[in-house]
């Protein structure tokens, strides 16, 4: 994945979803579907509620997993839905999640903050290894880390660029903004005469706010960040940052965190607000719109009208299905979202490759006007930006490119594709020449059809059939004669399947039979 921020679930990983596919199996979010109790918690707060589907043996069990974190290692959460947990259990899950807690409090850390800042500046240090500005006291527990000292006011403006980018991929994926994107947002954000902006998973965005606030540059704009990444915390007060987790919509620490995020969504009524989102990619689409839409209908509250709350979603053009399914009032644009920290999403030919990083919005698209400079033209059939290679269709009516580069109409699919792609008698569409013919392609787990899901799947039979399997399994014990049973191998033979216990007993009669010869 990649973005300002973020982490995804082991379950949700593309190639095991193939996998599950290609076995007749597959893993699915569960959302708005009452469950027998509120979800167990872990140290990234509220877990998900997923369903393994097995269409072969036509059953659904359902679990609770992990929402933030995409590698089980990172995060190893797991219980089925109707699971019974020991008090026991419970109460060392509990000790675990809070273990797993930052070592201050909000509160805690802006105190240290201004005790930091009115220090001498050779007194100001910083802890490379621990993410921590150190006050006096704490020098002598981290004189054997690596430290940056002489830390200017400046610098704590610009955390970001302070703070080590967390790039396990599979937890974290924390890709920055690169100066060009962020100059450009904000340039974007104030031409739409937006005064306020909710910054979920951009911190560069934030800052970028922040220091206009200090220029006191008009028009003047507030800005508050919600992050996973709890080290803000140390640069900005409870109004200016929330520790939050957006694949369940839950905010960290005491009520303080979630009053201050309804505060900023509902004050200064009739101010324009916008919301700016950039998710790590490998995250499941509809659980960060289910957060999405939570943020709308706290902003809904303190709204006359019944618009919209405006959004631009940051996230690759090929998620573009799934994004319209959840938001159908969402467009695509052009702009090429490019990164500091990533070899491949960047902009041009800087990168091994064009960024495949787009802006989704509810907004008109003819309003977003992109920079010429950087090739971008307006189409008037369109009525949007495009971008230089991307050619208007005239069978398509439609400027159809999505990664940036000129494509072709194919008149048996009756769509354009990528120039690299060609059309396929075998598979009967558009694909890339090395591929191989009949692959898995995503679909409905019970009937196979690729035009559905499941949950749109008409054969309603198997839909919402909980078996008996999703209870937790009780360990069958064999009992066993001692005169029936002589050897190891026997023991294994009738706890198996009746196939496996002739295949175990032909064997066990072969072996005492060279014993029998050895003996004699």
């Amino acid at each position: 994945g990649g973005s300002e921020r973020g982490s995804r679930p082991g379950l949700w990983a593309l190639g095991r979803q193939a996998a599950a596919m290609a076995a007749g199996a597959g893993i699915e979010l569960l959302l708005n579907q009452g469950a027998e109790s509120p979800a167990p918690q872990c140290p990234h707060g509220p877990t998900l509620l997923f369903a393994k589907i097995n269409r072969r043996e036509q059953e659904t069990r359902r679990f609770y997993a992990c929402s933030a974190c995409r590698d089980r290692k990172d995060c190893n959460f797991f219980q089925w839905e109707n699971e019974k947990v020991s008090v026991a259990r419970l109460l060392a899950r509990e000790e675990f999640n809070q273990s797993r807690q930052p070592p201050f409090t909000h509160k805690q850390y802006v105190e240290r903050y201004q005790y930091f800042v009115s220090l001498p500046q050779v007194k100001r240090i910083f802890c490379l290894d621990c993410q921590l500005l150190l006050l006096p006291e704490d020098w002598d527990k981290h004189t054997s880390h690596q430290q940056l000292g002489n830390v200017f006011l400046h610098q704590l403006k610009r955390p970001s660029k302070l703070l080590l980018p967390l790039e396990n991929k599979k937890t974290n994926a924390q890709y920055l903004f690169a100066d060009r994107t962020c100059q450009f947002l904000l340039d974007l954000i104030v031409s739409l005469g937006f005064g306020k902006v909710l910054c979920v998973g951009t911190p560069r965005l934030h800052e970028l706010i922040k220091l206009r606030q200090f220029e006191k540059k008009n028009p003047v704009m507030k800005s508050q960040l919600l992050d996973i990444d709890f080290r803000y915390s140390q640069f900005y007060s409870e109004e200016e940052f929330c520790h939050y987790n957006m694949f369940n919509h839950h905010f960290f620490g005491e009520k303080s965190a979630f009053e201050a995020f309804q505060t900023f969504m509902c004050q200064d009524n009739g101010v324009p607000i916008i919301m700016v989102t950039d998710p790590p990619f490998g995250g499941l689409v509809e659980a960060l719109a289910h957060s999405f839409k939570k943020i709308a209908a706290t902003w809904k509250t303190s709204q006359k009208e019944d618009d919209e709350l405006p959004i631009f979603w940051i996230f690759p053009y090929f998620f573009e299905p799934r994004i319209l399914q959840c938001f159908p009032t969402f467009s695509m644009l052009d702009y090429q979202v490019d990164y500091d920290n990533h070899a491949l999403y960047k902009h041009g030919n800087s990168g091994r490759k064009q960024s495949p990083v787009r802006i989704f919005t509810n907004l008109l698209p003819k309003t977003v006007i992109l920079p010429a400079e950087e090739g971008y033209r307006y189409c008037s059939l369109c009525q949007r930006y495009v971008s230089s290679a991307n050619r208007h269709c005239e069978i398509c009516q439609a400027c159809t490119s999505k990664d940036g580069k000129e494509w072709k109409h194919c008149h048996i699919c009756n769509k354009c594709v990528k120039l690299s792609w060609f059309h396929c008698e075998t598979c009967s569409h558009c694909v890339l020449r090395d591929h191989s013919c009949g692959g898995a392609r995503s679909g409905c787990f019970i009937c196979g059809s690729t035009d559905h899901k499941r949950r749109e799947c008409p054969d309603t039979l198997v839909q919402n059939k909980i078996t008996e399997k999703s209870r937790p399994h009780k360990h069958k014990h064999f009992k066993m004669n001692k005169k029936d049973v002589t050897t190891k191998s026997e023991q294994q033979a009738q706890a198996m399947s009746t196939g496996k216990k002739k295949t175990m007993k032909r064997i066990t009669a072969k072996s005492k039979r060279k014993k029998k010869r050895k003996s004699k």
